[in-house]
C-alpha cells in the first residue's frame, strides 16, 4: 500500500527545530574558534620574537658585540645570516629588533616574550 502524498516530508514545526539547534551551535562556536585564532596568532607572534632574540644573541656572539649594540635588519636576515626571511606577525604587527640586552617587540598589544 502507497503512502499518500500528504504524510511525506518534514512539518514546519521540525524545520524550525533543527534551524534553531544549528543557529545554537553556530553561536557556541563561533566565538570559541575566534578566541582560538587569536590565541595561535600570539604564539606564533611570540615564537618569531623568540626567533629574533635568538639571531640577535647570536650576531652578538659572532660579532664580539656587547649588551646595547644594535644589529641592523640585514645584519640578521638575509639569505646568508642568521634568519632567512624576517618574520611576520600574523596579526599585521611589525616587529623592532632593538638592541643586544633588550626584548624584540611587537607592535600588537598581548605579543611580548
Amino acid at each position: 500500500m502507497r503512502a499518500s502524498s500528504s504524510n511525506r516530508g518534514f512539518t514546519l514545526v521540525e524545520i524550525m527545530i533543527v534551524v534553531a539547534i544549528i543557529g545554537l551551535l553556530a553561536a557556541i562556536a563561533i566565538p570559541s574558534f575566534t578566541k582560538a585564532r587569536a590565541r595561535a596568532q600570539t604564539q606564533v607572534c611570540i615564537e618569531n620574537l623568540a626567533q629574533i632574540q635568538s639571531a640577535k644573541q647570536l650576531w652578538g656572539l659572532d660579532n664580539g658585540k656587547l649588551n646595547g649594540a644594535t644589529p641592523l635588519q640585514a645584519d640578521l636576515i638575509g639569505d646568508t645570516q642568521y634568519i632567512r626571511l624576517m618574520p611576520v606577525c600574523p596579526a599585521g604587527g611589525t616587529y623592532t629588533l632593538n638592541s643586544i640586552g633588550q626584548i624584540a617587540t611587537c607592535t600588537v598589544a598581548g605579543h611580548a616574550l
